[in-house]
């Protein structure tokens, strides 16, 4: 009898612990949609247990979101890695019964989304891009990145392959010169995919296509922490485009799509995903919480 007594006061008093945690739990980020997390290019989901988006789904998901990672080719086109976006999203969907999807994407994962959302809208509840190169049509003379994926097509090729295998996904096919092909034109892209697209370069697009929401987002600065060793990188290549704003890779009128949140940040294209290891500029917004405030958005929006 001491026994089922005392078995009864154990699970009562677990009960109540998880009802008091879970009504401490924060819901400001449980929007009605899932979230999916979509990394660009030279990208993976996790590494070592190191997320790409650094600490963004662990914040996520303690403030109440429903959180999925996706996983895709680390150098390809859009309409690859659309393909490998959209067969993810519709397992989860045939899993769990979700309806719609909430993409925040990362660099080459905006026009990525774009793709999906174009081909199947009626899963895209909104795409938020954070630093995505959606138009170089005014870069084209900018080739430095575009010799890398064509002249050394091979070696890029095989660091795509050793990401795909260090993230578990080394059956995802690489290809630098589809990817280049896509980055030379892509105006023939948004032609296919225009959707959110700015009536005038640098300018802004609509906040709502049909049934689905775009949002954009970048930073402005190459160089935020010295003691970040890919600041070096980003300044060197900023370097390239003399004259041009850019967060070291992407120019900041090239991220602009659909509405434009804001595109001076204080961070350079890794701050955007709280990289390297959180190495941000001093007095710099935190990133993190940027993703935790556009779920809150899209939670307000009914998403």
């Amino acid at each position: 009898m001491y026994k089922r007594l005392l078995t009864l006061a154990v699970l009562v008093g677990s009960a109540l612990i998880n009802t008091a945690c879970y009504a401490a739990a924060s819901t400001t980020a449980a929007t009605k949609y899932p979230i999916v997390l979509v990394h660009g290019m030279a990208g993976f989901d996790s590494i070592m247990g190191i997320d790409y988006f650094y600490q963004v789904p662990a914040e996520l998901r303690k403030n109440g979101a429903t959180v999925y990672v996706a996983s895709m080719s680390s150098f390809n086109d859009n309409d690859v890695r659309g393909e490998q976006l959209l067969k993810q999203m519709k397992a989860w969907a045939a899993a769990k019964g979700y309806t719609k999807f909430n993409i925040i994407a990362h660099s080459q994962g905006g026009p990525t989304a774009r793709y999906v959302q174009g081909v199947a809208p009626d899963m895209v509840a909104s795409i938020t891009s954070v630093g995505s190169p959606h138009d170089l049509t005014a870069m084209q003379g900018s080739n430095a990145l575009g010799d890398l994926l064509t002249n050394y097509s091979k070696v890029v090729a095989a660091f795509g392959s050793v990401i795909g295998w260090a993230s578990g996904s080394s059956n995802l096919p690489q290809d630098p010169v589809a990817l280049q092909a896509w980055a030379a034109n892509t105006a023939a892209f948004n032609a296919r995919f225009p959707a959110g697209k700015p009536t005038t370069y640098c300018g802004e697009g609509a906040e709502k296509v049909g049934n689905t929401y775009f949002y954009s987002v970048t930073g402005n600065q190459p160089a935020t922490n010295s003691w970040d060793i890919s600041d070096a990188i980003l300044k060197q290549a900023a370097a390239s485009t003399p004259g041009v704003a850019t967060d070291g890779l992407v120019p900041v009128c090239a991220a602009h799509w659909g509405k434009v949140l804001r595109d001076d940040y204080p961070w350079n294209h890794l701050d955007e995903i709280n990289h390297v290891l959180g190495l941000i500029g001093k007095g710099a917004p935190d990133p993190v919480a940027f993703y935790v405030q556009q779920a809150s958005r899209l939670k307000l929006k009914g998403l």
